[in-house]
């Protein structure tokens, strides 16, 4: 349907002469849309040139936002939030946790690095790649680091987002190498104002982008002066990081000593001692023996034992211990001593194996051979507690059982809450697994996959632990699981909880559990039709939905267990059941309404030539509560064209969006003149479809240009 409110022009971005934007344009840009009538019609004349959105920030040949590093010195003290990238912040707040990393004794670091850093994970809506990198046992760790070697790292959105998700801190890099590495140092480390101007971008930077600090790294001599302003200057950054982003963290690797000589220890002592004392922890380097980490226990630490990550290096470079597929050998001497770690590059796993179809495999194996000297925290959610296990790629997208996409696709910021990956014997000769299947899904682009083996032997049912969280219960609430079974077995739910009150002691970890396996509610039920209403006309595909009702006063679930029983006589029984979603929800939020978007805008429109047609490339912006959303579907529509004879067309599917900010990249749209319409739906975290009237919407008429 076409609008018929007043139709504006937006003004046209221009270049100065010296190539910066024209301050009178940029400037206004976000003013100008904000100030949209909300039932006006974009008025664009199509005009091919070159985009003026800055490269650093929007890919050249399709606007595509990116992320990148910043190069030298000069960006970042000429870094402004006005020029930040709108898109690179994470849109994720970093989930709270059980236990806090301040009473985790034993933490676990990883540090990303792949290959110069900046790969498909540079594009922030996500691209098409075949064969990517992604990281998925999050319950394992703690801080997730990524690491390149630009001057300054700025994480990818995706990555935080992904690792906010599920309660890790994430941090960026800041590193100087070699003789401009020196020489940049000398300029920065001469003086307070110099050092608190580095450290003041530093803060600004992470703080504007959604991150959660930085490691420090200098890995070139410094002189006298230059040395003896580092701790100060970690000092500043360090405190200016607290009270700027709350649960920060600023980390100083072991490289250089307390006389300027860079000389790696592979331990805290005497030498680097100064520099740990001024931050939040030491990342060593990889080249320690036992006898290190037995000499770093007899400093007195005053309770930072925690504070030192010992670096483990998955390439196995250098005279380390362990690395590669025996990284296992390494954590075991670090955990016996009580130190946490550092695990360097596990990418290894991808890069170094050319058969990428192999790389869940590998990546399962490395994991499982660290699992016994890692620690699992519980994200602590509020509900609605919802996921369809979606990893973050694959080579589809299903929605509700049925195929949205048929390609390949890679965006961390797709991934929901990761559930318990692993492999255990059941009754000495039987076996479960539990791992990510691309070969089906009911939302996303993979499933849980628990399959195995019940033995003649075993006569209890298979208890799969999927979940291990913190999430506050309600008095009334409703749990969906979603799945598909092989025959000859039988699956429930089994719920372990506990008395809220325990929560509240200082180790929440040693609580009583209490086993609940709820009743499955008939199909019939009062509170099933109502949910199934709800949730709109869903064609299963094959998919087994089942509903149950808690009732329980103050209590805290810690533990979701996939139950599977075998029907009939005792005799060894493979089996597998794909889980395809799992949803726990407060039974009062089925009686709320949905929000409507709003303010719908666009901007940084700019058009490109396509092959016999227009491509457009534009912005949408949009006002809605984000803690409600799963993501948006952004589409498309031709509400007339060239021949006013042309009807209205079919809503057509753009991309998903995970924020309120949505870049339309070479939408081939019919030649001018015409008019067509963009159009934002919510889906919200419980499923249920929002109806059209509540869905965000915004027309552009665009006419040829005949000036030329």
């Amino acid at each position: 349907m076409a609008s018929s409110g007043a139709e504006i022009q937006l003004p046209l971005r221009r270049k100065r002469k010296n190539g910066e934007e024209s301050d009178g344009v940029a400037g206004k840009r976000l003013e100008s849309c904000l100030d949209q009538p909300t039932d006006s019609v974009i008025c664009e004349v199509v005009t091919y040139t070159a985009s003026p959105l800055p490269e650093k920030h929007y890919d050249a040949d399709t606007t595509e936002p990116i992320t990148c590093g910043l190069e030298s010195m000069e960006d970042l003290l000429s870094w402004t939030r006005s020029k930040a990238n709108p898109f690179s912040g994470a849109v994720v707040p970093l989930a709270p946790r059980e236990p806090p990393l301040d009473r985790c004794l034993r933490r676990t670091l990883v540090s990303h690095d792949m290959m110069g850093g900046y790969l498909d994970d540079r594009f922030v809506q996500g691209t098409n790649a075949e064969a990517p990198y992604a990281f998925y046992h999050w319950q394992y760790i703690d801080i997730f680091n990524y690491f390149s070697h630009h001057l300054v790292t700025i994480p990818p959105a995706v990555w935080t987002n992904a690792a906010h998700k599920h309660g890790v801190i994430v941090i960026g890099t800041f590193i100087t190498e070699w003789i401009n590495g020196a020489a940049m140092c000398e300029d920065f480390l001469k003086d307070e104002e110099s050092y608190r101007r580095v450290a003041d971008k530093l803060v600004q930077i992470s703080h504007c982008y959604g991150f959660d600090g930085w490691l420090i790294n200098i890995e070139n001599k410094l002189s006298e002066v230059a040395v003896r302003n580092v701790p100060l200057f970690l000092r500043y950054l360090t405190d200016h990081m607290h009270e700027r982003v709350s649960g920060s963290l600023v980390l100083w690797y072991d490289s250089v000593l307390d006389n300027g000589e860079l000389k790696w220890q592979n331990e805290l002592n005497q030498s680097n001692r100064v520099f740990f004392d001024a931050c939040d922890g030491l990342f060593t380097n990889y080249n320690w023996k036992e006898e290190n980490l037995v000499g770093m226990k007899n400093l007195a630490l005053q309770d930072r034992q925690a504070d030192i990550y010992v670096g483990v290096d998955v390439f196995a470079r250098g005279d380390v211990v362990g690395g590669m597929f025996e990284t296992n050998k390494a954590l075991e001497i670090i955990r016996r001593h009580n130190f946490s770690v550092a695990i360097f590059a596990p990418g290894w796993v991808y890069e170094t194996h050319e058969d990428k179809s192999e790389f869940r495999k590998n990546q399962d194996r490395f994991w499982a051979l660290l699992s016994n000297y890692l620690y699992i925290h519980r994200l602590a959610s509020p509900l609605p507690f919802v996921s369809s296990f979606c990893q973050g790629f694959g080579n589809a997208v299903y929605w509700q059982g049925q195929h949205e996409t048929n390609s390949s696709w890679f965006n961390l910021t797709a991934q929901e809450i990761q559930p318990l990956y692993y492999h255990q014997t059941v009754g000495g000769l039987g076996w479960l697994r539990s791992s990510g299947c691309p070969k089906d899904a009911w939302n996303g682009s993979c499933s849980l996959l628990l399959d195995g083996l019940i033995p003649a032997s075993h006569t209890t049912p298979v208890c799969a632990k999927i979940f291990s969280i913190h999430v506050p219960l309600p008095s009334s609430t409703l749990v969906s699981l979603i799945y598909k079974a092989s025959p000859g077995i039988a699956v429930s739910l089994e719920l372990k909880t506990t008395d809220a009150s325990q929560c509240t002691h200082v180790d929440v970890q040693e609580v009583q559990l209490n086993s609940v396996s709820p009743e499955v509610l008939d199909d019939e039920h009062q509170l099933v039709n109502k949910f199934t209403q709800l949730c709109g006309n869903l064609n299963h595909n094959g998919w087994t939905m089942r509903c149950s009702q808690l009732e329980l006063h103050s209590c805290t679930l810690r533990e979701v267990c996939v139950k599977i029983e075998r029907i009939g006589q005792p005799e060894d029984t493979p089996f597998s059941c794909r889980v395809g979603e799992l949803t726990v929800l407060d039974v009062a939020s089925l009686q709320v309404p949905p929000d409507r978007i709003q303010g719908v805008c666009i901007d940084d429109v700019v058009w490109l030539r396509g092959a016999g047609t227009s491509l457009l490339n534009a912005t949408l912006r949009w006002d809605y509560p984000g803690n409600l959303v799963r993501h948006f579907k952004v589409y498309w529509r031709q509400l007339r064209g060239p021949h006013p004879s042309i009807p209205p067309g079919q809503l057509v599917l753009v991309g998903r969006s995970y924020s309120n900010l949505f870049r339309v990249t070479e939408l081939r749209v019919p030649e001018a003149p015409g008019l067509l319409e963009l159009v934002v739906e919510p889906v919200i975290k419980m499923g249920f479809p929002v109806p059209e009237s509540h869905w965000g919407r915004r027309s552009v008429s665009y006419t040829k240009d005949f000036s030329k």
